[in-house]
C-alpha cells in the first residue's frame, strides 16, 4: 500500500485487490444481503481505496483501514436503499435469503443438512433486520473472526462500546429468532424441540 500511496503502482494494487478481495465481497454481501449487491460494493470499496491512497497513514494497520472503508461504502449503500424504500412499494421487495444460499462456506452432513439450511436462511434474514451499528459488530465478529480490539479499530469505537453493541444485537437476534426457531424445530424435532444459543446459529 506504500508504493500504491506514493507512486500510485497498479501492480501493487492489483495485489492488495487479489488478497482482499474474497473478505471484503463476504463483509458487502452479509452487510446488504445481496451476493449482486456485494459485488459490486466490492468494487466500488476498492475504487474508493484508489482514491483515498494519498490518506493512508503506513504507521497504520491497512487491515483496519480498509475494512473501515468497506464498511462506510456498505452504510452508504444501506442509506441509499432506506431513502429508496420510501418512494417503493414493499411488494417490489424480495429477501435475500434464496441469492444467499451460495455463501455457505462448508457443506453440512446429509443428516443436518435440511435444518442448516432452513436455520442458516432464518438467521440471515434476521441479520438484516438489524440497525447498521449491530449488524456491522456481528458480521465482523462472527462471520469475519475478527478480534473485539480490531473491530473497536476499524469502528473507532471504544472496545466496551463494541462489547455493549455485540450484547444488544445478539438480544436483538434472538428476540427475532426464537419463535421461528422454535417453530422449525418442532417442525423437525416434534418430540423435544430445544432452542440452541443464538451465536450457533452465526458459526
Amino acid at each position: 500500500m506504500a508504493r500504491v500511496k506514493a507512486e500510485g503502482d497498479h501492480r501493487a494494487f492489483a495485489r492488495l485487490v487479489e488478497r482482499w478481495e474474497r473478505p471484503i465481497w463476504s463483509l458487502c454481501a452479509r452487510m446488504t444481503g445481496d451476493l449482486h449487491r456485494g459485488e459490486d460494493l466490492k468494487q466500488e470499496t476498492f475504487a474508493r481505496l484508489f482514491e483515498k491512497r494519498k490518506d493512508y497513514q503506513p504507521g497504520g494497520r491497512f487491515s483496519t483501514w480498509l475494512w473501515r472503508i468497506a464498511l462506510n461504502v456498505c452504510y452508504d449503500e444501506l442509506r441509499r436503499v432506506e431513502r429508496r424504500r420510501k418512494f417503493l412499494s414493499d411488494a417490489t421487495e424480495k429477501g435475500a435469503s434464496d441469492a444467499f444460499e451460495e455463501c455457505a462456506a462448508e457443506t453440512p452432513g446429509p443428516a443436518d443438512r435440511v435444518t442448516q439450511l432452513e436455520e442458516g436462511d432464518l438467521v440471515r434474514q434476521a441479520l438484516l433486520q438489524l440497525p447498521e451499528i449491530y449488524r456491522s459488530v456481528l458480521v465482523l465478529r462472527h462471520y469475519e473472526g475478527l478480534k473485539l480490539a480490531k473491530i473497536a479499530a476499524i469502528l473507532e469505537i471504544p472496545e466496551g462500546t463494541v462489547n455493549s453493541r455485540m450484547a444488544e444485537a445478539l438480544q436483538r437476534l434472538s428476540r427475532i429468532l426464537e419463535p421461528k426457531l422454535r417453530q422449525e424445530q418442532r417442525t423437525i424435532l416434534p418430540t423435544n424441540p430445544t432452542i440452541k444459543p443464538i451465536e450457533v446459529f452465526l458459526l
